[in-house]
């Protein structure tokens, strides 16, 4: 579904919601508090402004009696083949974050990544599909990475451990690019990035890739992954230990004018050994 037609379609989920609210006799804050969430939050549904979580989706059907429309229509909605199941809500769940924060034990936060690092990384996780499935991987990727150049951009913290910054993914050539854009995006303050370095050992072992993010008017979430599989977490014990977690490793990490050095000097090294190649 093309993004235009995407949001067409969103705009409609609120028009039906608005209606069948109306019609049940609740104001915006009367359905919010039986679904538990804020009326301003049930006027951004309604407003196609922002995207609800599957379980509130789930209440509103039960509280109006819509049969599962609000349930199927999330969806269908949701369903975007570009990115794995467990990961699609996800992606319209940073769309709407006032926050981002992100641990990367391994790999380069998909946020951040280039276009070489990103193929690289999707053809070495899945050697036998077609370049189409890989360019549709690529270009999925670099879209969800538009939202750190709006305006309404969020605050975007990414903490990186110091071995993320060696692994020439794509090349020393593609990876001296790679770092080089994740500069030029903390130059610009459009991210703020750390590294925790190989001396923090047991610091960063403590903690794999995790995001979390903030809303307006929704509660934090918390989204792990393995190479695997996905969760999106809103309990909020659980995202307090992640929080907790997230601030110790910030804790751990160089500063962010010493990690943006390190990254360029990264990034040189690799510039020179591909000069010399």
């Amino acid at each position: 579904m093309a993004n235009g037609s995407r949001q067409a379609a969103w705009e409609f989920f609120g028009a039906e919601l608005k209606r069948r609210r109306e019609e049940a006799g609740f104001t915006q804050v009367e359905l919010g508090a039986r679904v538990f969430v804020s009326g301003g939050y049930i006027g951004q549904f309604e407003q196609a402004i922002r995207k609800p979580q599957l379980d509130v989706a789930q209440r509103i059907d039960e509280l109006l009696q819509s049969g599962g429309f609000f349930e199927r229509a999330w969806r269908k909605l949701i369903d975007d083949k570009r990115y794995a199941d467990y990961f699609a809500e996800v992606v319209e769940l940073e769309g709407t974050a006032t926050k981002i924060c992100q641990f990367a034990p391994s790999v380069i936060p998909g946020l951040l990544q280039t276009a070489s690092y990103a193929r690289a990384v999707t053809i070495a996780a899945n050697p036998f599909v077609t370049a189409e499935y890989v360019e549709e991987k690529v270009s999925a990727r670099l879209e969800r990475a538009h939202i750190l150049k709006d305006a309404t951009r969020p605050e975007y913290w990414a903490i990186l451990h110091e071995n993320v910054l060696g692994v020439p993914v794509a090349g020393q050539a593609a990876m001296a690019e790679q770092l080089d854009h994740i500069a030029t995006l903390a130059r610009e303050r459009k991210v703020l990035v750390a590294v925790v370095p190989r001396s923090e050992g047991a610091c960063a072992a403590m903690a794999a890739m995790l995001q979390l993010m903030e809303f307006d008017d929704a509660p934090p979430t918390l989204y792990t992954e393995t190479s695997f599989s996905g969760d999106l977490l809103d309990d909020p014990a659980v995202v307090k230990r992640a929080q907790r977690a997230y601030d110790l490793l910030r804790g751990a990490a160089l500063s962010p004018k010493a990690s943006l050095a390190l990254i360029e000097s990264a990034a040189e090294d690799f510039r020179r050994c591909a000069s010399t190649t």
